[in-house]
């Protein structure tokens, strides 16, 4: 706005308003619509597809603008949000003008990472908030899920910090983060990032904010003590929420300090290559091992499954108590059924509870916790035997107060949102129900006009109707004007009718409209103060929800045990791998009209490494994730497909799979094999699993060979590493390594050749294989057969020129010269001019080299 431009009063209302949240597009509340103007009506008219108008502000002077209903508010929201744009919401804050103009102010701005409309959150995922701040080799992390109370922080001090960030990102997976505007972004999370001035990153400040938040001294006792970075992350989203969402800020249940170390840290590599929560091909859940394991009937359950799977534990007592769990609801079949029954009527009671908290509650989220409440007795029921573990029982509650007052104030179906009648039940307000009752004789009186009029005039067709512009009206069609008594007055005239009232009807129609503006006024103060009951026991229906949470987990991983016939894998802290006939718990249910080969993974005393070969197609990368999949799922605490188990305690899984490339950031899908693995060799521990496949082959073959025996001589012989390892390659050279290294294994996948036809066995089986049959495997996927015919023609030259593996010296402590510098017959080749050779001296050639070179074979 121009300086001493004239403008309307609202123009200039608005514009005071926008100029206090400039990074968010402004909805200002007009009447039954959400108006956007200027730069941000042409973002909404661009993003949602919706008309751009204009608005006369003064002089003549339009500006663009575009508008939403405010009834459909929630749609148009949700597109904005998910493209990661900040939403001010605007409203009318008082129902009396001041010098002409309604009052208006924002009540919260909807970032990605502070949603709390049901229809914009994921039911299966929290929606997590996350601060990152990150100096030097250290890194605060906070996070929160308004929706849920969950709030959490970290300290991290690491050489690659942002290793470890990237790492707890992705196992966080936020809607939007927060970091300071000149912190570089070193991770690749698909995210929402907010960047924010770097002076609200101060020490001194975010300690205040915490401080005062909390009403504390000092936030020692939220394990805060010398943890500068994790309280400069925690106050920074603490303030965040306090400008974006005033009303969340209360929503939070404390501040709870974690460790990494508690649980196995896993990269992005490792839960991309192991498909944990989605699938590398479409990222979808289905298909994933979260698709697999996810039989829960509560959207509690379904987060809280989700964040097992993300958090493998390291602790084998915490490891034994869920599978104690498990176990009871995998040996009582009919207590599980009819658990299963009860879950599926639940709703989400931990996200219902903080609707409440915040004041945002809707009169069906009530009738919605009721419901959900109404089941706990027959729950109660059926684990008043279970054994006392993971304190379900000391967090379950009937929560009989709050059932109670919600049976007894709430109707059995009332309207969908505050301001229509029929909420509250009459009896339980005296208030309500004498307003109710001092109007009933109009309302009555009123619902009677139509049939008593309709016998007094004789006319058949007449109707008795109701609008906001003209109130209660009388409706007659012009073929029966007539007929129209004295005493009616015509208010309206229609294409084919005439609308009337009579002084009699609008004396009743003011004591019924009188009654229901007091009806509303008083509904809409009983429920809030239903809701404030309600909040006051905000902490027993939230353990109550947790412990419902826990419950459908273990009886979800139960139902899926005794369906699938998994079994419970011992896990000691010891390191050692045995799983006797395991199966991949993805693939063997993915099979259709095929049994699932199990195999053994059983490492011996002094066995590190071990290298695994057989042929494309025939299963060793599945081999390889089902034995990562299977120590994973035995760390949840789930019970694993297999038919017997003892797994020792593995701090990280690492696995190396697959050719990801990068050419966008300007990495090759070599360049990145290299980052993974040296990662790897870095960041690994002698209690690690590495799970490591075709290391070198995006690169030529001598240079993958050096590479590939280098990494299994290092994996081997270095004293932090130690590691046990499952090697797959193409590459036979390596499996050389077994006579020279006591800690190297060679096995490899079993085939079956007969009469020309092979056949994979899908067997892991001790020893080297001979051949690849990648030519077979080109043959299956549908070469055009010229293509395999000239592949085994020159794969017959190639064998006969060349001879058996090229052998390697054992050497450990020098260079290896691995391979022979020059070829005889290819310098021969490389000097013939083929231009100049006529077909007789081409075949004479030939005929000389083979008889050359074979014969000095």
């Amino acid at each position: 706005m121009k300086k001493n431009e004239k403008v309307t009063p609202i123009r200039k209302q608005y514009l005071s308003i926008k100029k206090q949240y400039p990074d968010a597009i402004l909805f200002f509340r007009l009447g039954d619509f959400y108006e956007t103007f200027d730069h941000d009506a042409e973002i909404v008219s661009k993003e949602l597809e919706i008309v751009l108008t204009s608005r006369n502000v003064g002089k003549g002077t339009r500006v663009p603008m575009a508008g939403i209903p405010h009834h459909a508010a929630e749609n148009y929201l949700s597109r904005l949000i998910n493209k990661g744009y900040h939403v001010a919401i605007c409203e009318q804050i008082s129902d009396k003008p001041i010098n002409g103009l309604m009052p208006r102010d924002v009540v919260r701005v909807i970032t990605p990472g502070t949603v709390i409309e049901p229809g914009l959150l994921p039911g299966d995922a929290n929606n997590y908030l996350v601060v990152v701040f990150v100096e030097g080799d250290r890194a605060g992390i906070a996070y929160t899920d308004i929706t849920t109370g969950e709030f959490a922080a970290t300290e991290l001090k690491n050489s690659d910090i942002w290793g470890l960030v990237d790492a707890e990102l992705i196992r966080l997976n936020p809607a939007e983060i927060l970091m300071p505007e000149d912190m570089p972004v070193k991770t690749g999370i698909d995210a929402h990032f907010t960047r924010l001035p770097v002076w609200r990153f101060e020490y001194a400040r975010c300690e205040s904010a915490l401080q005062e938040f909390f009403g504390v001294s000092s936030l020692d006792g939220y394990g805060l003590k010398n943890k500068t970075f994790a309280v400069r992350s925690s106050g920074v989203l603490v303030e965040y929420l306090k400008e974006t969402q005033p009303d969340a800020i209360k929503l939070l249940d404390g501040l709870r300090s974690y460790e990494l170390s508690v649980f196995m840290t896993l990269d992005a590599a490792t839960r991309r290559n192991l498909e944990l929560t989605e699938t590398i091909r479409d990222g979808n859940v289905h298909g994933s091992l979260l698709g697999i394991l996810d039989l829960t009937n509560s959207p509690m359950g379904k987060r809280l499954l989700r964040q097992w799977v993300s958090k493998p534990l390291l602790n084998v007592k915490h490891i034994e108590e869920r599978q104690d769990g498990i176990d009871y609801f995998y040996n009582h079949g009919l207590e599980r059924a009819e658990l299963h029954q009860h879950l599926k009527h639940l709703n989400d009671l931990e996200r219902l509870v903080k609707r409440v908290e915040s004041g945002s509650a809707q009169p069906r989220d009530l009738v919605a916790m009721r419901n959900t409440l109404q089941v706990l007795p027959k729950i109660n029921t059926l684990i008043e035997n279970m054994p006392k573990l993971m304190g379900i029982h000391e967090k379950f509650s009937l929560c009989s107060d709050v059932l109670a007052l919600l049976e007894k104030a709430i109707t059995d179906d009332p309207p969908a949102v505050l301001g229509n009648v029929g909420i509250i039940r009459p009896e339980f307000s005296v208030e309500l129900e004498q307003v109710i009752e001092s109007s009933r004789h109009a309302r009555e009186w009123i619902g009677n006009l139509e049939s008593i009029e309709r016998e007094r005039t004789g006319i058949k067709t007449l109707k008795v109707g109701y609008n906001k512009v003209f109130g209660y009206f009388i409706e007659v069609t012009k073929a029966n004007a007539s007929l129209v008594p004295n005493n009616y007055i015509r208010k309206q005239t229609l294409v084919n009718a005439e609308r009337y009232i009579t002084p009699e009807m609008k004396e009743y129609e003011t004591l019924v409209l009188n009654a229901e503006e007091r009806i509303k006024e008083i509904e809409r103060r009983v429920f809030k103060d239903v809701c404030k009951t309600i909040s006051e026991s905000s902490q027993e229906l939230l353990n109550t929800s947790r412990a419902l949470a826990i419950l459908d987990v273990l009886s979800s991983l139960a139902e899926l045990a005794a369906i699938n016939g998994y079994v419970r894998p011992q896990v000691v802290d010891e390191n050692i791998l045995e799983i006797k006939r395991g199966r991949h718990p993805v693939v063997e249910q993915m099979l259709e009209g095929e049994r699932f080969v199990p195999n053994d993974t059983i490492f011996e005393d002094g066995e590190i490494v071990r290298i695994i070969t057989g042929p494309n197609m025939s299963g060793k990368s599945t081999f390889l994730r089902q034995v990562a999949l299977l120590v994973l799922m035995a760390q949840i605490g789930s019970f694993i497909p297999a038919e017997a188990a003892k797994i020792g305690i593995v701090d990280r899984i690492f696995t190396r799979i697959g050719a990801q490339d990068e050419i966008h950031a300007g990495q090759s899908t070599f360049m990145v094999e290299m980052l993974e693995t040296a990662n790897i060799l870095h960041h690994a521990t002698s209690r690690s699993l590495l799970i490591l496949d075709e290391i070198g082959r995006g690169t030529s073959t001598y240079d993958g060979v050096s590479i590939a025996w280098a990494v299994i001589e290092y994996i081997h012989n270095h004293p932090r590493l130690r590691a046990k390892t499952l090697f797959a390659t193409h590459y036979h050279e390596l499996t050389q390594l077994e006579e020279i290294l006591p800690g190297v294994r060679n096995y490899n996948v079993a085939v079956s050749e007969s009469d020309g036809n092979v056949v994979f066995l899908r067997k892991i089986v001790p020893g080297s294989a001979d051949k690849s049959y990648g030519i077979h495997v080109a043959q299956l996927a549908g070469l055009p057969r010229p293509v395999v015919q000239r592949a085994d023609e020159i794969l017959e030259q190639l064998e006969a020129s060349s001879g058996k593996a090229v052998h390697i010296e054992p050497h450990v402590s020098q260079q290896l010269k691995l391979f022979p510098e020059t070829n005889p017959l290819l310098n021969e080749i490389k000097k013939l001019d083929v231009n100049s050779l006529t077909p007789i001296e081409a075949l004479n050639r030939l005929y000389e080299w083979k008889k050359k070179y074979l014969e000095e074979e």
